[in-house]
């Protein structure tokens, strides 16, 4: 199967394969949430169906997907393993204090309520969980130089800027009102605001 592929080429194809659940699940999601309360749980199997038949074509031509790239100077390679495991945390840490909230179940189900997260990453960014994608993603493409990952990391960074997170905002400030408009003035929307 992957016999010939290095840990480089793996880390892009996971991207490459993990990537179409966001325009599948959380697009979809943020803009239509009341069809998707209705559907409850049902929405998590549709998504894995629609999910399986990419994984599989994007399986059939992991060859092409990650023939295409170019060569990344070695101090570049190195800072994308420095942004890579810090991604990977960051990513983790947000799960820990979102629990839930980390695979959409607020937005699926009234029956789970999630108050508004404050802490922790969310503490220095509203949007940890997008900040540790485009870290992932870009240091994806830093170690493996597949131009299929920098194409991901770009696509992925418009869409979230763009669409996901104007939607999920949204969401929020109906969710949680005064409380989330507050929370907006005192947090950076992505970046951490960074003190000397």
């Amino acid at each position: 199967m992957f016999d010939t592929y290095n840990l480089k080429d793996l880390i892009a194809f996971g991207i490459i394969i993990f990537w179409p659940v966001i325009p599948l699940f959380w697009i979809p999601v943020h803009l239509m949430t009341d069809l998707f309360r209705k559907l409850g749980l049902t929405t998590y199997i549709l998504s894995i169906f629609a999910w399986l038949p990419i994984v599989y074509f994007l399986y059939l031509v992991k060859d092409a997907l990650l023939f295409y790239r170019v060569l990344i100077p070695s101090f570049l390679s190195c800072l994308g393993w420095v942004l890579f495991i810090p991604g990977l945390i960051l990513h983790f840490l947000t799960g820990v204090y979102l629990r839930f909230g980390l695979i959409g179940i607020p937005e699926i189900s009234d029956k789970i309520k999630i108050g508004l997260v404050k802490k922790g990453p969310f503490a220095v960014t509203r949007h940890p969980t997008y900040l540790a994608h485009t870290m992932i993603f870009v240091s994806a493409f830093l170690i493996s130089g597949v131009l299929a990952v920098a194409f991901i990391a770009i696509l992925d960074f418009l869409i979230v800027q763009l669409i996901i997170i104007p939607f999920e905002e949204r969401e929020l400030q109906n969710r949680f009102g005064d409380k989330y408009l507050q929370y907006m003035k005192k947090v950076p929307k992505f970046l951490p605001k960074i003190k000397f």
